[in-house]
């Protein structure tokens, strides 16, 4: 990092990493049944990243998810990066250069697009090596959204069976597989999950092991607006670096570099500290070139490249030259070819080329070879000429055209004016030693620096304080104390002993006392209350998917199999520890109809008996 050595202490300067992302291999097979079942398939399906992966039985079910994309697709052109086809998670590579074209099956949290969902599962299903000819033959655990919409989920249980032909499949809440994962085996619990993700933030009260849905809550935030939020603060404050400030470049800032205050406004006065904002601003360095367009370009290389366009110019005419003559030629054999036919009087094959031609007499034929034998002549001069230039150009090494020559020195008379220098100081690298005269007036490195100070606790911020960025919703503290003012005060208290923090939004270092502080605050005195964070909000949510794979391998009382879907259709699913409330599609009832017939045989027969009388 030279460059970060030019300006400010090295320990303050981070560079950015720009991660690119490598392709996923493709496993040659994936593992092999276990005894009479298969092994099951657990897809963690996460708006921001998808995770895919076995779930193989025995003392060690192995390491973490085989698969780990960005839950996005882009619809290649032809030619581009191999191919016309669509790529898919890490295929892609660095994502900003596809921003505009970046596809998601998600509408916040939820599936909505079928066709993107497909292309998602062929990718999981092609590089973890299943290998069942024509069909997924592997049960296949599913994580979905809070309060899934029964539409979302009969699309994907019907893209699932119909397409895949999987055997069956669980549906379950990510945030409850990693609430799963973390509580001891074999005790039902009760608790409160905070989950905060890409899109949303959750706040779930579970009671006896089992979601209690109805006092559900979601904040429409989440990692994504944080990111949003701290890409229009930053560009705010350096417009000359709006393309460089990118959304991914804002993700790792706030992967790596942000934290959450455990009092915001207090922080906020820390921060106006001189001494503190040094010691905590972090100074991240923009990629940047440290020549000069045109600064060290002597007069010798400047005439050289003057020379090198000049001859790229030459060739370019020259070959342009030999197609033309070419076209020529090719026409002129071909008015010879049917003026020999006349000369041999085959005058019925010679009036029929007339015609394609479409010329009208033997003169105007005659006329026509002359002008292209002609401009044929000529053009061939002219290629011999220019091929004897291009010789004498190598010869003597002197551009054809000399005025470009006598150009330079008029350039070198007003540089040497002296009186006009201070007012054209980017002619300056045009002296002799561009580097000495630029570098102490003007420091590349430090003007491609982004001093993150109060961004790296605004931009987490907003889930606490969502009107930072206007939204008119409550924070978490605000849905936290209207959830538990639902219930009595001594489910209250059970709830509050085990509050459980999930979620790829929640690794913010400082969120935990953050909590505890919201906590303290909203609780009676003296009251008790624990704070758990998840031991690793990322990926626990496929562990847990894991383990209750694995737990329930044989129980038939949550697995849908592809009888129940043909029976009670592709919305129904079977309740569990880890799953949504089933609420079934209620149809309206056809009393009206019914209600009708009798009304109208009573109407009939009150007629009926009317005109008996």
């Amino acid at each position: 990092m030279a460059a970060a050595s030019v300006a400010g202490p090295a320990a303050n300067v981070f560079p950015f990493r720009d991660v690119r992302a490598a392709p996923d291999p493709v496993l040659e097979a994936g593992p092999v049944a276990h005894g009479p079942l298969p092994v099951p398939l657990v897809l963690d399906n996460g708006s921001f990243q998808a995770r895919a992966g076995w779930a193989c039985p025995g003392p060690d079910p192995g390491p973490e998810p085989r698969l780990q994309f960005r839950a996005v697709c882009a619809r290649g052109r032809g030619g581009a990066r191999g191919g016309a086809g669509p790529q898919v998670g890490n295929a892609l590579g660095s994502l900003e250069p596809l921003r505009w074209m970046l596809r998601s099956p998600f509408d916040r949290n939820v599936p909505v697009n079928l066709e993107l969902q497909e292309l998602l599962l062929d990718y999981s299903f092609q590089h973890l090596g299943v290998s069942s000819q024509g069909c997924v033959d592997h049960p296949i655990v599913l994580t979905e959204a809070v309060c899934n919409p029964l539409y979302s989920r009969q699309m994907m249980s019907e893209l699932l069976f119909e397409c895949y032909g999987i055997p069956k499949v669980a549906y379950g809440i990510d945030s409850l597989f990693s609430f799963y994962h973390n509580k001891p085996k074999n005790l039902t619990s009760s608790g409160l999950i905070i989950s905060s993700g890409y899109q949303c933030t959750h706040i779930l009260p579970i009671l006896e092991g089992r979601l209690d849905a109805k006092n559900c809550k979601r904040i429409n935030l989440g990692g994504s607006q944080a990111a949003g939020y701290l890409q229009r603060l930053l560009q705010l404050k350096y417009p000359g670096h709006l393309a460089a400030i990118t959304l991914s470049r804002m993700e790792e800032i706030l992967h790596e570099h942000s934290y959450i205050a455990e009092d915001y406004v207090e922080e906020l006065q820390k921060w106006r500290c001189p001494d503190y904002y040094e010691n905590n601003v972090h100074k991240m360095q923009l990629p940047f070139s440290s020549k000069l367009l045109g600064s060290t370009l002597t007069s010798e290389e400047k005439q050289e490249r003057r020379q090198q366009q000049l001859r790229r110019l030459q060739e370019l005419n020259a070959r342009r030259r030999e197609e033309k003559l070419q076209l020529d030629q090719e026409r002129l054999d071909r008015l010879l070819y049917v003026q020999e036919l006349l000369e041999d009087g085959q005058m019925d094959q010679f009036h029929k080329a007339l015609i394609e031609l479409n010329m009208d007499s033997p003169e105007e034929l005659q006329s026509y070879i002359q002008k292209l034998s002609s401009a044929v002549e000529q053009a061939k001069q002219k290629i011999l000429q220019a091929e004897v230039n291009l010789e004498v150009d190598v010869v003597d090494s002197k551009p054809e055209t000399p005025d470009l020559e006598q150009l330079e020195p008029s350039l070198e008379d007003v540089e040497s004016i002296n009186d006009f220098e201070p007012l054209f100081s980017e002619e300056t690298p045009e002296v002799e030693k561009p580097v000495t005269t630029v570098q102490p007036v003007f420091n590349l490195a430090a003007y491609h620096q982004l001093f993150v100070g109060t961004e790296r606790i605004r931009a987490p911020e907003i889930i606490f304080q969502p009107s930072l960025i206007g939204e008119e919703q409550a924070g978490i503290a605000e849905t936290l104390q209207y959830i538990l003012d639902r219930y009595p005060k001594d489910v209250q208290e059970m709830l509050v002993q085990n509050v459980f923090l999930t979620g790829g939004n929640m690794m913010y270092p400082g969120m935990k006392v953050r909590i505890e502080k919201e906590l303290l605050e909203m609780r009676p005195f003296q009251s008790s209350f624990q704070v758990q964070l998840a031991s690793n909000p990322v990926l626990d949510a496929w562990y847990g998917a894991r383990d209750w794979a694995l737990d329930h391998l044989e129980d038939s009382e949550v697995w849908i199999t592809r009888k129940e879907y043909e029976e009670k259709g592709g919305e129904y699913f079977k309740e569990h520890c880890a799953s949504n409330i089933y609420v079934p599609i209620r149809l309206p009832k056809q009393a009206s109809r019914s209600s009708e017939a009798p009304a109208s045989g009573k109407g009939s027969g009150a007629s009926g008996g009317g005109a008996g009388e």
